[in-house]
């Protein structure tokens, strides 16, 4: 557990408690470790057609709430994921880029807006069951890679500024997923066995394509290979991305070799789709340019000494870290450079880059360098 979990006893934690598994046992271990533990359960989403699964969330938390008597406190961040996550995703799909919610709701909702509530509420502390550890240095916090690198959620909270983590607990960072569901399992949590849920909650199982018209209107155009060949047509660049193969539906051309194609380029001036067959060398790119970086703690401090410097940076979650030169073009612009030509980058994902197991920070890629 991070350290400075064994210093909490009496002292009034408000657990993050999403109703799954990770929540649950982050609960149990802080009530373990004599923490005055109160639930807070988040509704983010106005779940009018039942595909967020919200209402059955809040059930699962009630249940945990039970089982372990602590309180459960319910508040809806609707109107505010609203503001500050959902309505940058539709404009960063409407300019073509790719953006990851997960990343805005980090920063903005559960260490903004979440953590503003839980000092109303009198907390000492937060405590949330992402996989991450938090590491003092120097009157700053780190923010370090989890045990479990299979869901390490360091990428997720890149954005998030480092005094949010002050008073912060990951009681889930030196503990795999598997023993967290044998704990939750050994003290009779009835959610030990619960699946994860993946993907983008508002979206839930329904197609994106289909949930994103119901926000941007479609807009017809046309499908080209590298060579100009008109392939078919597309219902709006926004509907895909770099490296997407599905739903283009322009298999089986005549004189094909039966590989599939991929989108390598998103023509926005002339809304026209860009794709090749198979793992074209298009698709493979040298590195990206971050206008706005997000250096955490003093991370930015300590590159400051050198304009170029070597680090390990990934460019989408569960990536393997990839080697990588960073260059310091001021501040917060930077250049990143990657040993091995990376695929499917595109504008609008985060990469975040590494110094051994500690994240230095991340940001939004605006270019891609061939």
């Amino acid at each position: 557990m991070d350290t400075s979990v064994d210093k909490i006893t009496n002292k009034k934690v408000i657990v993050g408690l999403s109703g799954g598994v990770d929540s649950a046992v982050t609960a149990l271990l802080l009530q373990q470790k004599g923490a005055n533990v109160q639930a807070l359960h988040m509704t983010n989403w106005n779940d009018e057609d039942g595909y967020c699964g919200a209402a059955e969330d809040l059930q699962e938390a009630k249940k945990v709430c039970k089982s372990l008597s602590i309180p459960l406190h319910h508040v809806n961040f609707a109107k505010e994921y609203m503001d500050l996550v959902f309505k940058d995703f539709l404009h960063e799909y409407k300019i073509g880029r790719t953006p990851n919610p997960d990343i805005l709701c980090n920063r903005e909702i559960k260490f903004g807006v979440f953590k503003d509530y839980a000092s109303r509420l009198g907390g000492d502390y937060i405590a949330t069951g992402h996989y991450a550890k938090l590491r003092k240095s120097n009157n700053s916090v780190e923010l370090v890679k989890a045990k479990d690198s299979n869901k390490d959620q360091t990428y997720f909270l890149h954005a998030v500024d480092s005094d949010a983590f002050k008073n912060t607990l990951f009681p889930l960072g030196d503990l795999t997923k598997e023993e967290v569901r044998e704990i939750a399992k050994m003290n009779g949590l009835l959610n030990f066995n619960k699946k994860d849920s993946t993907g983008i909650c508002f979206i839930g199982e329904r197609p994106f394509q289909e949930f994103l018209k119901n926000y941007l209107p479609e807009k017809p155009g046309s499908i080209y290979d590298k060579t100009g060949n008109l392939m078919g047509q597309h219902n709006g660049l926004m509907y895909y991305t770099i490296g997407q193969r599905q739903g283009l539906n322009i298999g089986g051309q005549k004189d094909g070799n039966g590989a599939p194609f991929y989108v390598i380029e998103k023509d926005i001036e002339k809304n026209n789709l860009i794709v090749a067959q198979g793992d074209d060398s298009n698709l493979y790119k040298q590195g990206v340019v971050i206008n706005k970086f997000s250096w955490l703690g003093n991370a930015n401090n300590l590159v400051q000494r050198d304009k170029k410097f070597l680090c390990h940076g990934k460019i989408r979650y569960r990536q393997a870290d990839q080697a990588c030169e960073v260059h310091m073009l001021n501040n917060q612009k930077v250049k990143i450079i990657f040993k091995e030509k990376q695929r499917a980058l595109a504008t609008g994902q985060a990469t975040v880059l590494y110094s051994n197991d500690r994240c230095l920070g991340g940001g939004f890629v605006d270019e891609i360098v061939s």
